[in-house]
């Protein structure tokens, strides 16, 4: 049995109850009911029951919580697909990995203050299904200030693992520099000095990125020294890039470098 819609002209459709059977060969149907008289929930609810459905009343429902979960899944997935929580390794601890995977997520997701992501990621206050999709429960901002250090501490591996994965020998490998200004006056990285944002009086960071010819980046450094003018910049490009061979020599390779001139 199944539920049909028959047009009517300038009328509402007739809502029939139908069954298919074959005779002689040929398939044919028959109206069994006529519900054109029911009330739309109640022709969708039997139409559920006739699928194999369960149906359900409009007040037996009653959503308390839904999280945000598309975009979450979407980027989990990808850092899967390509490997990037096997790269950070295998800690004692073992709830730093699903911290920084976590981290790492919510720059894409939510960027945000430790203090706002951890409330980001914890269950009574999630902004996302992230959390609970890594099974983080109760999160606190001192939980992923750790999961950070950790990941400072992995920081060569990481980066001898990518460069083995994405440059060879003789390969072009791009490198640039930029910065950003920050709120405080706490952060060891950050120096006063030009911006190229046009913020003055804010403390800069500047950091080095090295990529492989497609893009992929293998390596990448904050840069302590600062420059009052936008032409000094070359050699903070130099200082930078020193630090940055350091990624290819660990992984055996030698790269040749493509240097350019930060915007």
């Amino acid at each position: 049995m199944y539920i049909e819609a028959v047009p009517n002209r300038g009328s509402p459709p007739a809502i029939l109850l139908r069954e298919s059977f074959r005779e002689n060969g040929r398939v044919g149907k028959r109206t069994l009911a006529n519900l054109s008289d029911w009330p739309t929930p109640l022709v969708e609810g039997f139409r559920t029951l006739l699928k194999g459905g369960v149906a359900v009343a409009a007040e037996g429902i009653r959503i308390r919580r839904a999280l945000p979960h598309g975009h979450a899944a979407a980027v989990l997935g990808t850092m899967r697909v390509i490997g990037l929580d096997r790269l950070l390794g295998k800690p004692i601890d073992k709830r730093l990995v699903p911290l920084a995977i976590a981290l790492i997520a919510s720059r894409l997701i939510s960027p945000a203050s430790k203090l706002a992501t951890a409330r980001d990621l914890a269950a009574d206050t999630a902004g996302s299904s992230l959390g609970r999709l890594l099974e983080l429960g109760a999160v606190d901002e001192s939980e992923l200030y750790r999961a950070l250090d950790w990941l400072g501490a992995r920081q060569a591996a990481i980066e001898t693992a990518l460069a083995r994965r994405h440059l060879k020998n003789g390969a072009l490998v791009l490198y640039d520099v930029s910065s950003s200004w920050l709120e405080g006056r706490c952060c060891e990285l950050a120096r006063f000095g030009y911006s190229r944002d046009g913020k003055k009086g804010k403390l800069q960071i500047v950091y080095g990125l090295l990529c492989a010819a497609d893009g992929c980046p293998s390596g990448g450094r904050s840069v302590r020294r600062q420059h009052r003018r936008p032409d000094d910049a070359v050699d903070t490009n130099r200082q930078a890039q020193r630090a940055l061979r350091l990624v290819a020599r660990r992984a055996g390779r030698r790269p040749r470098h493509d240097h350019q001139r930060p915007h």
